[in-house]
């Protein structure tokens, strides 16, 4: 996935109320950019980062910058939770995923659960269709480790509840975790930040949900899958 036009480099003043985060561009002028991200950014919210904002020439919106990339010291991290599905779409859709190919039909966001819209809908003539979940992965307290979640996520508990539904109701069904930075080996379960979703997640697995992680390669011009890495319980 390339972003559609040069990112605009900045130095991050502070982030606050979730969805606002002020910025200082290289020419001095400070902004206040869209933060597309609720979790609590741990570790990649210091003031004084190196931050890279993609600008938007819709005069409907409010704010004209929105934040994509900060510089956690060891690499480069996305940070818009907007952006995972379309680099997993653009991934499954270009055969990069062994596990989700051979279906015939994409769609996203597609109703289904309790009140719930599934990230990717797999579907083919020739076998069940198949639920995929994506969350995007940006936290690692140790080096070479990536963690989720990053804040308590009663949403992303429900998902793995749902999850496990469509495999007993006869489909396939898989959680994606995403990890939007380069210096990770391996992925965990932050368990002691949300232990009910450790345990929802063992759950699932343990119903039949599949699990697959992979990375990224990032840059200011865009963020594509990498590589498949461990999951670690």
């Amino acid at each position: 996935m390339n972003f559609p036009s040069p990112l605009i480099k900045g130095t991050l003043i502070k982030r606050y109320k979730r969805f606002l985060s002020d910025i200082e561009l290289e020419n001095g002028e400070i902004i206040t950019a869209h933060c597309a991200n609720s979790g609590s950014m741990m570790g990649l919210k210091d003031p004084g980062s190196e931050v890279w904002l993609s600008p938007s020439d819709n005069p409907k919106r409010k704010l004209k910058y929105t934040w994509e990339l900060v510089d956690s010291g060891t690499s480069l991290v996305g940070i818009n939770t907007a952006l995972p599905n379309k680099i997993v779409t653009e991934a499954i859709r270009n055969n990069r995923i062994e596990a989700l190919t051979g279906y015939e039909t994409i769609r996203n966001e597609v109703k289904y659960g309790e009140k719930s819209r599934i990230d990717i809908l797999l579907s083919s003539g020739k076998k069940p269709e198949c639920y995929v979940e994506v969350k995007s992965v940006t936290l690692s307290r140790q080096d070479g480790i990536a963690e989720f979640p990053d804040a308590v996520t009663s949403r992303g508990t429900k998902h793995l509840r749902e999850l496990a539904n469509m495999v007993e109701n006869g489909h396939r069904a898989a959680m994606f975790y995403l990890v939007q930075r380069m210096d990770c080996e391996r992925f965990t379960l932050a368990a002691d930040i949300d232990p009910a979703y450790r345990e929802a997640f063992a759950d699932a697995r343990q119903r039949g949900v599949e699990v697959y992680c992979y990375d990224c390669n990032i840059s200011s011009e865009g963020i594509t899958i990498r590589q498949s890495i461990p999951i670690v319980e």
